[in-house]
């Protein structure tokens, strides 16, 4: 399979391993509604809190959207990740600008992109899907760059979005009227579209003018390319003339069929009776949805002047996206890609449409879909993102004319959550403010490749089973004594006090005092707190 290279392509190829894990907080005093939502919005570089949220949530995900920089020039991103390359440390800090005065502009958006397109597909689920907004600077790129990542045989669709509807006259070559949706399965086989509620247009199509007593009514071609012995035989309609099938075609169904339809009056020969069969379709028996398009119209969908109206409702103008997109575009995403309960990803949040979106679905459906919103810049996390969803959570006032309409709340909520120190210091060290919890998702996620499950005990040392491997952790005081005797060294009497599996064992903890034979025995692998821990 061709490949794409550029500056800096070796250096970032396992970049997304060696990042640290980091702790994440949440704050209270910026969080909104139900606490037990299962939605969070996280403050901080979207790389390291992919990294952080993965020991909780790797292959949990069934939908990602995101909406990265385009990469036009004009939006003076900088790229200020820490990887060890020469080349690469070169563009710390450094604000990316136009092609003539960046020449390296795409091997900066590449290095970017691919650890972070590396570790989303670790979040999805074996039939989950990701979606990535991007214009024609980038496709390109994007689409080589994700072939690579996510497998060529997973490209589901690049689906076309009209964001504009009219011409720019001051525009010097074309109007770019559109942008792109890439669309990739984690695994295609297993992905499936969810098919679209059907419109009053598509609906308009049908009618009954034979008053055929089974409703409304659309013909259907009753021929076929397919080659097949006993279709070409001749038709005689109500007028007495006679029909062969035309060049090239035959009859779809077979001469016994046909004659099955014609009993049941599921063939139309035109009002008078002398045109070419076709066959009926009737409303009340076609798909209850429609089979999504590759072209998504503003009609349907929305517009970027749409989705910036939309932001004026909240914060009047003060605060402007190069690209904004609209709730009616990340809904067709949702509708298409996901069902009740589903869990959704957007690690380029930017104003929160994506929250906004499902918030909404959620109280029109009850859909009970859960979100995770990442934002890299402070100021718009906390003032933009935040503040949307905070308003739409428990409702606003909008402008109407000279009128302030209030606007009833959404309801639901989020936890407020920024990034904090990594889970070891540079000496390999487990950080000081490191609690039991944090420890045991990573040592699982580490150990098994799994997110650790929900707990319903603090308290309890055994941290999850998988592949009939029980895992335990002798860590901070977990039984209830910190003493050098206590619990976070194995000896027997902590052994006997410890959840009982039938079966492999591996135990983590700052020292064993139980000898070969016995682990042996109990069939214990004992690894020593934070040796034996793998840092990343």
């Amino acid at each position: 399979m061709p490949t794409l290279n550029w500056i800096g392509k070796e250096a970032v190829i396992n970049h997304h391993r060696q990042v640290p894990y980091h702790l994440l907080r949440c704050d209270n005093s910026l969080s909104c509604g139900d606490p037990d939502s299962g939605n969070l919005l996280i403050e901080g570089d979207n790389l390291l809190a992919l990294k952080a949220l993965l020991p909780y949530y790797a292959g949990q995900v069934k939908c990602i959207y995101i909406d990265p920089p385009y990469n036009t020039g004009n939006e003076k991103w900088e790229y200020n990740d820490n990887v060890n390359s020469p080349e690469i440390r070169k563009w710390l800090g450094k604000v990316v600008g136009g092609e003539l005065e960046d020449l390296s502009r795409h091997d900066k958006w590449l290095c970017m992109m691919y650890p972070r397109l590396a570790l989303l597909r670790e979040f999805l689920r074996e039939d989950g899907a990701i979606f990535v907004s991007i214009d024609d600077t980038e496709v390109a790129h994007l689409r080589c760059l994700m072939d690579e990542i996510f497998g060529l045989g997973n490209f589901v669709m690049n689906l076309i979005w009209e964001k504009k509807f009219s011409p720019q006259n001051d525009e010097k070559y074309i109007t770019a009227a559109h942008d792109h949706l890439l669309v990739y399965g984690r695994n295609k086989k297993s992905f499936q579209v969810n098919l679209l509620p059907r419109s009053e247009t598509a609906n308009e199509r049908y009618s009954n003018p034979d008053n055929d007593p089974r409703g409304p009514w659309s013909s259907g071609d009753l021929t076929s390319k397919t080659k097949a012995t006993g279709h070409s035989y001749e038709i005689k309609s109500p007028s007495g003339k006679v029909f062969l099938p035309p060049s090239g075609r035959q009859w779809a169904p077979s001469l016994s069929t046909f004659t099955e339809l014609m009993k049941e009056n599921r063939l139309w020969f035109g009002e008078k009776g002398d045109r070419v069969p076709r066959l009926k379709q009737f409303l009340s028996e076609v798909q209850k949805g429609i089979v999504p398009m590759s072209i998504w119209k503003h009609g349907e969908v929305g517009h970027n002047q749409e989705a910036k109206q939309e932001l004026n409702t909240f914060f009047k103008g003060t605060y402007q996206f190069e690209t904004p997109k609209p709730v009616r575009l990340i809904e067709r995403v949702l509708r298409i890609a996901t069902k009740p309960r589903d869990l959704v990803l957007d690690s380029f949040a930017g104003s929160g449409t994506t929250g906004h979106a499902i918030l909404q679905m959620n109280r029109e459906n009850s859909a009970n879909q859960r979100f995770i919103l990442v934002e890299m810049e402070k100021d718009v996390c906390r003032n933009v993102t935040a503040q949307r969803l905070k308003r739409v959570i428990e409702g606003y006032e909008r402008t109407n004319g000279e009128k302030a309409v209030k606007v009833e709340g959404l309801g639901g909520g989020f936890r407020y959550c920024r990034l904090d120190k990594p889970l070891f210091d540079e000496t390999g060290k487990i950080g000081e403010s490191v609690k039991f919890l944090d420890l045991a998702a990573h040592v699982f996620f580490t150990e098994t490749g799994s997110p650790i499950a929900k707990r319903s005990n603090e308290k309890n040392p055994l941290i999850g089973i998988a592949k009939g491997t029980a895992y335990y952790l002798l860590f901070n005081g977990i039984l209830g004594d910190k003493t050098p005797d206590g619990g976070n060294i194995l000896t027997g009497k902590v052994l006997v006090n410890l959840p009982n599996h039938k079966g492999p064992k591996v135990i983590f903890g700052e020292g064993c005092r139980l000898g070969s034979a016995r682990l042996k025995r109990e069939q214990i692998t004992f690894k020593q707190i934070p040796y034996e821990i793998k840092v990343s």
